[in-house]
């Protein structure tokens, strides 16, 4: 299914991510296309990525990580969300899945009162013969999905939220990004430029390689994709779609 529905239904929105930059090479282009029709977003990333040096051998994780966060909030920036970046300071390449992990980002969820929420594959290991996916990626969208449900909908879960004012709050739609098997494509031909832009602002990661071309090429690629289920699309997002039903 292609992206079809009144953007009026939608208020509110929540990424989130693993690390920075995850967002933006899965999800930039809706994000952004997202913000310029309207939506209000905020964006959550459970490490500050400190572990990825990108060769340099020089910088320390703590000298990394304050920098990530710094690059981390162009980024939001330049794909129009509306506030702070939130981060929940977990460590990069050691994440687990603990009820602590789970509580923290219900908690968000229960402060931000998001329509949607966009996370990350737990279910995906690999892509192709080429592809090993980040643990970190995984758990973060698994304590997602958990947090989600049943968490952050339901009063006697996690009691301490409740005792912290945080009232339960029920996501309408997720929406999975960096999927291995999708059923919902958004048209990103508008908002492509944004995305490069958000990407270009990871500087410690993008180093000297420019992510214009590889951007293009996989957004048209996934239009491909799009088409063989009926969506006549020039450049697209991938997502695997949820929605609560009454």
């Amino acid at each position: 299914m292609a992206e079809t529905e009144q953007q009026a239904e939608r208020k509110r929105a929540l990424i989130v991510m693993a690390h920075p930059d995850d967002g933006e090479f899965g999800c930039g282009g809706t994000v952004a296309r997202w913000t310029s029709e309207g939506v209000d977003f905020y964006y959550c990333l459970v490490t500050d990525g400190q572990a990825g040096d990108q060769g340099d051998t020089e910088i320390t994780s703590e000298q990394l990580a304050a920098k990530r966060r710094v690059e981390a909030q162009a980024a939001a920036d330049a794909l129009g969300v509306q506030h702070p970046v939130i981060f929940l300071g977990y460590p990069d390449s050691r994440l687990e899945h603990t009820l602590q992990l789970r509580s923290d980002i219900a908690r968000v969820i229960r402060q931000t009162k998001p329509d949607i929420v966009i996370c990350q594959d737990p279910t995906r290991y690999w892509s192709g013969q080429e592809y090993i996916n980040h643990p970190d990626h995984r758990i973060a969208g698994e304590a997602t999905f958990a947090a989600i449900m049943p968490v952050a909908g339901t009063r006697l879960a996690f009691p301490e939220l409740a005792a912290e004012g945080l009232e339960p709050h029920e996501v309408k739609e997720v929406y999975v990004s960096g999927t291995d098997a999708p059923d919902r494509w958004v048209d990103i031909s508008g908002s492509l430029p944004q995305k490069i832009a958000a990407l270009r602002a990871h500087k410690s990661q993008m180093r000297d390689w420019d992510p214009a071309e590889n951007i293009e090429k996989w957004a048209r690629r996934t239009a491909d994709d799009a088409r063989k289920h009926g969506h006549t699309l020039e450049m697209a997002e991938a997502f695997k779609y949820f929605k609560r039903h009454d």
